[in-house]
């Protein structure tokens, strides 16, 4: 078996592959091939600085990274990591991130980063044993708002060129699939509450996906929360909204209290390229 690169493999085959390895995995995975590309597009993967491990021509592991300038440096994010039924127990992650580590030192990449389940034990301890260590927990939830949508407020939606992003609160608690970087190549759209004639929050949100990428206030106390996902339900009463980072408790608890469930919990784990 050997690692190259994915540059010049089909996207039809490096999907077959992912879907194949995250079958019965701890949440389903979409199957429609569109959803990959458009997800991956947004992310910024760029197939030259992701890998895979082949048994002759069969691709038989993967680790697909987006790859762009985040907080002052250029990083390449594990977007997915699998291996195929038949091929696990043979150190094939591990095997794959050795020739990646070289790979991406040379291209100029500093920083490797990924999201892991925090069930999955067994893909936490390949890559603690790379060398990745975490450093933010992220809880995700799905589910139908469950609120009087009736208070007084106004929805006013701003084009995405438009937004002013560093009025934004807590950018830097977002994972990397909704950062603004991720968002503004995606199918998204901004909205902002207001109420006595004032912005008091904001949601970017996918209606076709009934997905949150962002949301918070920019000023304000339960009441505004109320309005929030009062407003948000407007536009989708079934959301999802994945990777909150649960040092953020007021907006956690609060969105507990609409009626969302915790689906699962993430950590985000870190590496320095440079030196490994």
């Amino acid at each position: 078996m050997w690692v190259k690169n994915l540059s010049e493999v089909s996207f039809e085959t490096i999907v077959d592959c992912f879907l194949e390895a995250f079958d019965n995995y701890y949440v389903k995975m979409p199957v429609d091939r569109g959803y990959y590309r458009q997800r991956w597009k947004a992310a910024k993967v760029d197939f030259n600085c992701s890998y895979g491990m082949f048994d002759k021509d069969l691709l038989v592991g993967f680790i697909v990274h987006a790859v762009d300038q985040r907080q002052g440096r250029r990083t390449a994010f594990n977007t997915g990591t699998g291996v195929i039924p038949g091929y696990r127990g043979r150190g094939i992650v591990k095997s794959i991130y050795s020739y990646a580590f070289n790979d991406l030192a040379a291209k100029g990449i500093e920083k490797s980063s990924l999201e892991v389940i925090s069930e999955n034990e067994r893909a936490l301890a390949v890559y603690k044993g790379v060398g990745f260590e975490i450093c933010k927990t992220y809880k995700c939830f799905s589910g139908t708002l469950t609120l009087d949508s009736s208070s007084s407020h106004d929805l006013r939606e701003v084009d995405l060129i438009d937004v002013e992003w560093s009025r934004l609160p807590n950018q830097e608690f977002y994972s990397w699939d909704n950062q603004k970087e991720s968002i503004t190549g995606g199918d998204f759209r901004y909205f902002e509450v207001i109420h006595n004639d004032q912005p008091e929050s904001f949601f970017i949100i996918n209606p076709d996906l009934n997905y949150v990428a962002q949301f918070d206030l920019f000023k304000g106390n339960t009441g505004a929360w109320n309005r929030l996902f009062g407003a948000i339900q407007v536009i989708s009463e079934t959301i999802r909204i994945n990777n909150i980072d649960e040092r953020l408790r007021d907006k956690v608890n609060h969105v507990i209290s609409f009626g969302l469930n915790n689906t699962v919990d993430q950590f985000e784990m870190e590496l320095d390229i440079v030196g490994v």
